[in-house]
């Protein structure tokens, strides 16, 4: 058995995208295992079981019985996304302070182009016609204004339920302060609406912040049936598959952690834009060890778009400024998330030009269905990845290892009808040129995460991950200036990867305003002590099987006046002195300096939310080992035409990557190739395979 012997347990990671579903599995002995099969939009799940039956294949087993073996399941799924981006959520209510209904609609101003009015304003996430006002107020201080009219808030529960609500989202002002009025709303509607879930802002996301905590909570209400519904349909079926019923399931967070799926469902706007969030983690981990690096920029180019993020001494950086949609026009999450840019350029993105002549690449993807011109589903509109086809970089008949094969004549077609021939060109110059734009948009996205923010990507290792990352790293780090880049070998599947290296973690947050210069250390100390009394329960709850446990603490804080704030990471769990408050004070200068390239050393500094959030180890970390897949392995390398600017078609030397030899080094131009993904060195590029199983490369220049 391939798996492990009788009775030893397997660990699993599936990654479900636009237009791949990735699985990982951890074999008893330690070995790690690659797989992919293409998504089904329609039934995740079917994706999801589909992967695993590929899995069983090549491991010499049927599905029952390694679903039967899994000790740890590891999911990382777009369901929460695509419910919000196709208007699939629950039927939601929005219940707030009387007077201030329009909270979802005013926003907080702003827009990407100041001078363009000829786009709509946005409508608000809940419309307001069911959105209910609720006489009560609390002040400021925490004082009670006014008291809850209960009778009132009764009649808004029977209307609830006479517009069939099947959620409900609360969001009072200043509940932040004094939460006794959302609970009290909570207590109301547990004995009049039962059953029907509800989100509370203050323990959501207890920002003073007060679109971004209604949003979230809005947000996060309409969520819950539809991520609820996902995740108890995919455990009943994954059980009837063989899924053994004691089996831990995890879900992967937008904070790059893991979370159980019962937390999830609890709070299941974490799983907004988790899927990118693990590329960043696994990055980190494989620029330690192969580069010795500790500043990093991990990308990963999946069938429909390509994410960004940066590692920076180590840390990966978290946002607040995460929207679902157009900045401005969307709807803000308001919740922490990894800092990852995305843009619609895959290898499923879409060639196209335009009525002036000019080649567009994305933002639209032919997805999973019908996928590609090369897959033989029904599309006719040329893609990256057909442009690779015909390039030579793909082999058609070697695509997910054999598993698919690829029409190369439909992929020549499509470029021919809707690039090379608008363009006069031939067809192999009509792909390169598809291939140098998306290219160039890489590499501004690229540029947009890292000089922005005062990192010169010269001075980065470039981590590439996804089923289409080699097919232009090389041209990528070219254009940026990179002296090396690393192809991690989970690299098709770096967020799978990336999941089963993540940590089972808490967060949780208090809003204590105070300052610098008038510190007040009862109330800052009364906040930690309560975030690090929250974190040891997590630690003996969830985390109790932790093998490792840690807790950041950290502050938002802004000089006194300023509009927004920035994250402080404490060095201290309690303030005992004035000096542990101005040490707090010049780290928050260096950090708005690293930031903004300016401070004010002379401010003083006003704290606002404090935020701690608990790291528990569910294993050993170091960098897995795959072991080659045992019915999609070559026999030999070989060679094949291949197209390069400059040079033409060439003779090309092909190379399995699980035949370089450790420390060999092989110079472009050359091809290495794996069942689940393809690199292509361009000539004057070298790369060398390291103990750890990646490929370090050396770009070179081009010429």
């Amino acid at each position: 058995m391939a798996v492990g012997p009788s009775g030893r347990q397997v660990r699993f990671a599936v990654d479900t995208g636009g237009t791949f579903t990735d699985l990982v599995v951890e074999d008893a002995e330690g070995r790690f295992h690659l797989y992919k099969a293409t998504t089904t939009p329609d039934d995740p799940a079917q994706g999801v079981l589909d992967v695993f039956e590929i899995a069983a294949r090549d491991l010499g087993t049927d599905r029952r019985n390694l679903l039967g073996r899994g000790e740890l399941f590891i999911h990382g799924t777009t369901r929460a996304t695509n419910a919000i981006l196709t208007g699939m959520t629950a039927r939601t209510a929005f219940l707030t302070t009387r007077g201030h209904p329009d909270i979802l609609l005013f926003r907080e101003g702003g827009r990407t182009d100041i001078f363009d009015w000829s786009r709509p304003y946005p409508d608000p996430y809940v419309p307001r016609s069911l959105t209910f006002e609720v006489p009560e107020r609390i002040g400021a201080d925490g004082a009670i204004v006014r008291p809850l009219d209960e009778a009132a808030a009764a009649e808004i529960a029977q209307k609830l339920s006479e517009r069939d609500v099947e959620a409900v989202a609360i969001c009072l002002l200043w509940s932040t302060v004094n939460p006794k009025h959302e609970r009290d709303l909570a207590a109301l509607l547990d004995r009049l609406l039962p059953g029907v879930p509800y989100t509370l802002s203050h323990a959501l996301n207890p920002t003073i912040r007060e679109y971004r905590r209604a949003s979230a909570t809005a947000i996060d209400a309409s969520l819950k049936p539809v991520l609820t519904s996902y995740l108890r349909g995919l455990g009943q079926r994954l059980e009837e598959a063989g899924l053994n019923p004691q089996s831990r399931l995890l879900l992967v967070t937008s904070s790059g952690g893991l979370v159980d799926a019962d937390d999830m469902a609890e709070k299941p706007i974490l799983s907004i834009g988790s899927g990118p969030a693990m590329s960043p983690v696994a990055g980190r981990e494989y620029a330690r060890a192969e580069a010795a690096a500790e500043t990093t920029v991990v990308t990963d180019a999946g069938g429909t778009s390509y994410d960004v993020s940066v590692v920076r001494r180590g840390r990966i950086p978290l946002t607040r400024e995460t929207w679902l949609g157009d900045p401005f026009f969307g709807h803000m999450t308001g919740f922490p998330s990894i800092d990852v840019r995305s843009i619609g350029a895959g290898g499923g993105s879409l060639a196209r030009v335009d009525s002036g002549g000019l080649l567009h690449v994305g933002p639209q993807s032919a997805g999973a269905e019908p996928g590609p011109a090369c897959y033989g589903r029904g599309g006719t509109q040329p893609t990256v990845t057909d442009a690779a086809l015909v390039l030579g970089y793909i082999d058609p008949g070697y695509f997910l290892g054999g598993a698919m094969r690829l029409d190369l004549d439909a992929a020549g077609r499509a470029l021919q009808e809707h690039v090379a021939g608008p363009l006069s060109l031939g067809l192999d110059e009509a792909a390169a040129a598809v291939l140098r734009l998306v290219t160039e948009k890489m590499a501004r996205a690229i540029e947009e995460i890292t000089v922005n923010q005062g990192i010169d990507p010269r001075m980065a290792v470039l981590v590439c991950g996804g089923g289409a990352a080699g097919l232009n790293a090389v041209a990528i780090a070219r254009r940026l200036g990179c002296v090396q880049v690393i192809i991690p070998e989970p690299a098709a599947a770096l967020s799978a990867a990336g999941a089963l290296m993540s940590d089972l973690c808490g967060e949780f947050s208090l809003t204590c305003l105070t300052t610098t210069a008038d510190f007040d250390f009862d109330a800052a100390n009364g906040s930690l002590s309560e975030l690090v009394e929250s974190c040891q329960g997590f630690e003996g709850g969830p985390g109790a099987d932790a093998v490792e446990t840690s807790v950041e603490l950290s502050v938002e804080a802004r000089y006194v006046g300023q509009t927004w704030e920035i994250s402080v990471p404490l060095r201290v769990t309690r303030f005992g002195s004035p000096p542990d408050v101005e040490q707090l004070r010049q780290d928050f200068h260096a950090a708005h300096t690293e930031l903004f390239a300016v401070d004010d050393p002379g401010s003083e500094i006003e704290l606002v939310t404090w935020h701690a959030r608990v790291s528990c180890r569910l294993r050993e970390v170091s960098l897995p080992h795959f072991a080659p897949a045992a019915n999609r392995t070559r026999e030999s390398n070989g060679s094949r035409s291949a197209y390069f600017a400059g040079q033409g078609i060439v003779d090309t030397t092909v190379v399995q990557a699980e035949r370089l030899a450790v420390g060999e080094t092989l110079a472009g131009p050359a091809i290495i190739e794996s069942p689940v993904t393809t690199v292509v060195l361009e000539p004057g590029a070298s790369a060398k395979r390291t103990v750890g199983g990646s490929l370090s490369i050396l770009p070179g220049s081009e010429g």
